[in-house]
């Protein structure tokens, strides 16, 4: 029996992630504009701050966007497999102990922090059930799937469907024995540490990071100005102030984060894996090349 799909609906999610997507790199461009503008070593702290504000929340957007179009329930005859991003559980149907909707509850189910049409994710004590997993794209189609360990939250665009498939399937019985399995986004980032290659390109990226930013932030109050680029016969084509020095760790830490979440989506295949290695090699690479940086900008002749 091939397994039947079962997706949740995600046209509000995306509407509402793309918007607050688009709206975060608004502010991100904005405040690093601004950044590179200002002169005073307060302002370009203030606007270098909210960069970093800004970015954080943007990551998790663009992952739970990720994770919303991931989003499914598949149900064979022998397993039922909910999958949300780089979350994974595999529940063997004879382990399910029921299936109801959430309203058949006598008391109510509180959402997850943060819960917004297309990322109702997360873990909620309930005074009956105890902990329920949240892993649902909307609040208004939830689904209950309990096990005698654990109960899930899900959001199948078609609640009625799914239950009246999933008894179908209960009362034909299973063809074969088989484990429940749980998959979680940390699973992976162990995994890749283990690996000893990894584990030195993950080092030197992050301390060529906080080396930068400690080497930075001792030379600013020593630096009245500085050459920011450099015309073809080599002369500087504008000097800044030298608290904008500091604008280049900060480049170096958002990049490096960008690259660390792409090698991560690349490791988690296997056949895929040496995309991974290439751009941790090369987010290792570019740290060391700031470091360089900030070399020749010093022994620049001309910012004296």
């Amino acid at each position: 029996m091939n397994p039947r799909s079962y997706p949740p609906n995600r046209q509000r999610g995306y509407t509402l992630h793309f918007f607050l997507i688009l709206l975060l790199i608004t502010i991100l461009s904005l405040c690093i504009w601004q950044a590179f503008r200002l002169n005073t070593e307060t302002g370009l702290i203030l606007w270098s701050l909210a960069a970093v504000g800004a970015f954080i929340p943007l990551t998790f957007m663009i992952y739970r966007m990720y994770a919303l179009s991931r989003g499914n329930y598949l149900l064979d005859r022998e397993i039922l497999t909910i999958r949300w991003g780089l979350r994974k559980e595999l529940i063997p149907v004879s382990d399910v102990e029921w299936v109801r909707p959430v309203g058949d509850l006598t008391h109510p189910v509180r959402l997850p922090f943060f819960s917004m049409p297309g990322a109702v994710v997360g873990k909620r004590h309930h005074r009956d059930l105890s902990s329920v997993e949240f892993l649902a794209g909307d609040s208004t189609n939830l689904l209950l799937v309990a096990t005698a360990s654990q109960v899930f939250a899900i959001s199948p665009a078609d609640p009625t469907g799914f239950m009246q498939d999933f008894q179908r399937i209960v009362e034909m019985g299973s063809l074969a024995a088989s484990s429940q399995q749980s998959e979680f986004p940390s699973f992976i980032v162990l995994q890749a540490w283990q690996n000893r290659m990894v584990r030195i390109l993950w080092l030197v990226g992050i301390l060529s990071n906080i080396g930068l930013l400690v080497w930075v932030s001792l030379l600013i109050p020593t630096l009245k100005s500085i050459p920011l680029g450099f015309l073809s016969n080599g002369i500087p084509r504008s000097i800044v102030p030298g608290v904008q020095l500091l604008l280049l760790p900060i480049i170096s830490f958002l990049f490096s984060i960008v690259i660390w979440v792409a090698g991560m989506y690349y490791f988690r295949r296997p056949n895929l894996r040496i995309l991974a290695y290439n751009l941790w090699g090369f987010s290792a690479l570019s740290g060391v090349l700031f470091l360089l940086a900030v070399f020749f900008i010093l022994s620049t002749p001309s910012q004296l």
